[in-house]
């Protein structure tokens, strides 16, 4: 969030390009400020006290921004060079920032995994940048962490804590699953008919496209059933 609000007003002062870069580096530093004063303290009384404090931290920040920025919707911008269609298939246009955000997407996973991936600051770096290229595509405003946190909750989980190709894989697992089910007008009544058993008519009639916003919270709870370390997750994570 904070990401998008800086890189918002990078780029209405200068440019996209700007903020691109000029973003991301002001949100890690101020990120790495906050582990090396605040987390630090706190490191020694355990994982719980971390929680507690990056909550607290969240909410500040949180607020801060609403007396920073407002509480209207904020629209950033898609630069000129990335907009429009990249190519056709089928019918069904794919845009061109689009493909940029997979770009850029990779070669922060590719180019920072061996210098950043060790270090807090590098973490809040690569949110912070992702928040730039995620704005154009998105409304900006407050309420967008409590949109956007509960499926990054559910994608750490999934992959595993502490790993990275793990939330590499679980993201793509979970947008997957949830994209062919907005796709599909197959009913829950159908799917539960094949296994022999049946709901009442108000439920049977829901199909799998009204049920998608709940299915990444149900493939949580089946990986914290089957495996709660996640799919890339160690045994002795103390999480």
């Amino acid at each position: 969030m904070l990401g998008a609000y800086v890189g918002f007003s990078v780029a209405a002062h200068a440019s996209f390009w700007s903020a691109l870069v000029i973003a991301p580096l002001a949100v890690g530093l101020a990120g790495a400020a906050l582990e090396r004063c605040l987390l630090r303290c706190v490191r020694p009384h355990g994982h719980l006290a971390e929680l507690l404090l990056t909550f607290g931290a969240a909410y500040l920040i949180g607020k801060l921004v609403k007396l920073g920025w407002g509480l209207s919707p904020l629209a950033a911008r898609i630069p000129a060079s990335l907009d429009g269609p990249l190519f056709t298939l089928y019918g069904a246009a794919f845009a061109r920032y689009r493909a940029f955000m997979i770009a850029v997407s990779l070669a922060m996973l590719i180019a920072l995994y061996a210098v950043l991936c060790v270090s807090k600051a590098g973490l809040i770096v690569r949110a912070a940048l992702a928040g730039v290229i995620g704005a154009p595509l998105f409304v900006i405003e407050p309420s967008m962490v409590e949109s956007l946190g509960s499926i990054v909750f559910v994608v750490v989980v999934i992959g595993g804590l502490g790993s990275l190709s793990g939330a590499l894989v679980a993201s793509l697992l979970v947008g997957c699953v949830q994209t062919l089910a907005v796709a599909s007008d197959v009913s829950l009544g159908d799917v539960l008919a094949t296994f022999g058993t049946a709901l009442p008519p108000q439920w049977s009639s829901l199909t799998l496209a009204q049920l998608a916003p709940l299915i990444p919270y149900a493939l949580l709870i089946a990986m914290l059933v089957l495996r709660p370390r996640g799919l890339f997750g160690r045994r002795d994570d103390h999480a």
